[in-house]
């Protein structure tokens, strides 16, 4: 599943193979790659030329031009979802001053501890659940002020494991 927002209105979006689902309705169209960042779309027997002008893998963010009417597309997959339920979005632009956990699991490793300097990505922790282990991120560059949680802790989902 992905969220888009086009101008500013948002759209669940749902793909199997290749055939896609807006908002709960089936959407079908006919699209066809003319050169690099081109295509040709028909859609309910109209045809439209998009063109891909901007993007910026970033923020994921698309300007499309769509018969010469530009377009702003942002898209989020389940792990920007996720990390936004989490308050972890936009790691960048706001101050995260813990990490909780996702799940509940257990804490399988710990790879901080009080005083480290972490970076934005640097592993954290790693936290497992449902049989699957989850390599938990730092949001942003930070100092660990406070770790929480040791290896072999059970966790709850929401549970605070490390502040920073």
């Amino acid at each position: 599943m992905h969220q888009s927002k086009i101008n500013d209105k948002n759209f669940e979006v749902i793909s199997n193979d290749d055939k896609f689902t807006i908002n709960g309705k089936p959407f079908e169209w006919d699209l066809t790659k003319i050169s690099e960042g081109n295509f040709h779309i028909l859609y309910k027997n109209k045809s439209y030329r998009a063109e891909v002008v901007k993007f910026d893998s970033s923020t994921k963010t698309f300007q499309l031009k769509i018969n010469n009417k530009l377009h702003t597309v942002e898209v989020k997959d389940k792990f920007d979802l996720l990390l936004e339920k989490m308050g972890m979005a936009n790691g960048a632009a706001n101050k995260v001053n813990n990490i909780k956990a996702p799940m509940p699991g257990l804490v399988i490793d710990m790879k901080v501890k009080a005083g480290d300097i972490v970076k934005t990505g640097d592993p954290l922790l790693i936290l497992e659940a449902m049989k699957m282990e989850n390599i938990i991120k730092s949001p942003g560059d930070a100092t660990i002020k406070n770790v929480k949680a040791k290896k072999g802790d059970t966790v709850e989902k929401g549970q605070v494991l490390i502040e920073f």
